[in-house]
C-alpha cells in the first residue's frame, strides 16, 4: 500500500454517538421497515450481525469533533466526507478544507427534499447528496420517478449522487438496490455523476460493466473491509477501472481505522491504483479543494 504524500481522502468518515440511546435512535428513519424482533429489539444497529466491535460509542465527556480528527492524523487521513449532522457540520467549521458534507435526499420529502439540497449547497456548499433506497420508508427503487428530480437537482447543483447498490445489511427487502436499476437512471441522466456504496453485491459484475458503460458511474468501498473487497471490484480498478474507484471506510458506523490498514497492505492493487484509489479520485469526482493548511508534511509507505 502505498499512502499519498499529501494524505487520504475518506469518503465515509462519522462522529460517534455517546450513549446507546442515541445510537439506536439515529436508525429510527428506517425502524417501521425491520420486522424480526432481533433486528427491532435486539440489535443495537440492524445490520449488527455483520459487524464486530464497532467503535462508535464514546463517553459523554469525549468532544467528538476531536476525537475523530485525532484518528484521522493518525491514519493520515487528510479529508473526509460526513453527513449534515450537527457534529459534522461543526467539524466543518472549525477544521476548513478537512471535512467536506453531504446531504441525505429522501425521494418521500418531494419538493422539500429539493429545497433542503438548494439550502445545504448554499449554506454549506455539500459536495454530494445521498439516498439509501432500501432505507427510505416507504421504500424507494433507485429507477423510481421519485428519485428522478433529486437527480435533475444533483446535476443542476454539479455534485455526485451517493446511492447504495445490492442486497441490503438490514433485514429489509433489497429489490430497491438491484443494480441493474442504475443502467436506466444513467441513461436518462447523461450529465449525472452517481457514485455506488455499500458493495453492489452479489451483481458486482454487473456493477463493473455498468462503469465502463456510463462515464458517471463510480464506486466506493464504503462498509467493506479490505479482505472483502470484492474480485470484480480490484480487478476492475487494476485494468481499465482505475479512476473509477475510491475509498470509502465506513468509520465509526461499522469499522475501526485500526481494522481498515491492518488489512489494506494485503490489497492486490496495482502501485499505480492506489494514489487513485485513496486520494485522486475522490479530488476529482467530488471537486474538493486542497487548502495548503491541511496538506499532510510527508507520505508514507506501509
Amino acid at each position: 500500500m502505498i499512502i499519498p504524500e499529501e494524505g487520504i481522502v475518506d469518503l465515509g468518515i462519522g462522529f460517534p454517538h455517546q450513549s446507546i440511546e442515541e445510537k439506536k435512535a439515529t436508525y429510527d428513519f428506517f425502524r417501521p421497515l425491520l420486522k424480526d424482533k432481533q433486528s427491532r429489539e435486539e440489535f443495537e444497529f440492524p445490520a449488527e450481525y455483520m459487524f464486530k466491535d464497532v467503535p462508535d460509542v464514546v463517553s459523554p465527556d469525549v468532544d467528538v469533533v476531536e476525537w475523530v480528527v485525532a484518528k484521522m492524523d493518525e491514519f493520515h487521513i487528510q479529508q473526509a466526507m460526513t453527513g449534515m449532522s450537527e457534529a459534522g457540520i461543526r467539524a466543518k467549521r472549525e477544521h476548513p478544507g478537512r471535512f467536506h458534507l453531504m446531504c441525505r435526499a429522501d425521494p418521500n420529502d418531494g419538493l422539500e427534499t429539493l429545497r433542503a439540497l438548494d439550502k445545504a449547497k448554499a449554506e454549506h456548499d455539500i459536495k454530494a447528496a445521498m439516498t439509501f433506497p432500501s432505507g427510505t420508508f416507504p421504500q424507494v427503487a433507485v429507477n423510481d420517478k421519485k428519485m428522478y428530480p433529486i437527480y435533475m437537482k444533483c446535476v443542476e447543483l454539479g455534485i455526485p449522487i451517493c446511492i447504495n447498490g445490492g442486497i441490503v445489511g438490514p433485514r429489509m427487502p433489497s429489490w430497491p438496490q438491484l443494480v441493474e436499476h442504475f443502467d436506466e437512471v444513467l441513461y436518462d441522466f447523461p450529465e449525472l455523476t452517481m457514485v455506488m456504496m455499500h458493495g453492489g453485491e452479489p451483481w458486482t459484475a454487473l456493477a463493473v460493466k455498468l462503469m465502463l458503460k456510463w462515464p458517471g458511474l463510480h464506486y466506493m468501498t464504503s462498509a467493506f473491509a479490505p479482505k472483502h473487497y470484492p474480485k470484480d471490484i480490484i480487478n476492475y480498478a487494476n485494468s481499465r477501472g482505475s479512476e473509477k474507484i475510491m475509498y470509502c471506510g465506513y468509520f465509526p458506523a461499522g469499522l475501526s481505522l485500526e481494522r481498515q490498514f491492518r488489512d489494506m497492505p494485503n490489497v492486490a492493487f496495482n502501485p499505480g491504483v492506489w494514489p487513485k484509489f485513496l486520494r485522486e479520485n475522490a479530488i476529482r469526482v467530488f471537486k474538493l479543494d486542497q487548502p495548503a493548511s491541511t496538506t499532510l508534511t510527508s507520505g508514507a509507505t506501509a
